[in-house]
């Protein structure tokens, strides 16, 4: 996707998080080295956490916007 969409201006931010079936337990050198693997040329981000008391104050902010869909927001 982001190498059809990039030059039309989409943007894909990952930001690896191991809190969701354990995918991503590595360390953050090792997250970028498996996703190179892939030719993922997306920005790749530090590894957050987004759920708990140390989610990262982004992902805080998504899941306390109003009207959001799936599992973000209120």
């Amino acid at each position: 996707m982001h190498a059809t969409y990039a030059e039309k201006g989409l943007r894909i931010l990952g930001f690896p998080c191991n809190q969701f079936g354990k995918q991503e337990p590595g360390t953050e050198a090792e997250i970028k080295e498996f996703a190179k693997g892939y030719n993922a040329e997306f920005d790749l981000f530090s590894k957050i956490d987004v759920n708990g008391d140390n989610a990262h104050p982004l992902w805080k902010w998504m899941k306390d916007q109003p009207k959001g869909k799936g599992t973000l927001g209120k």
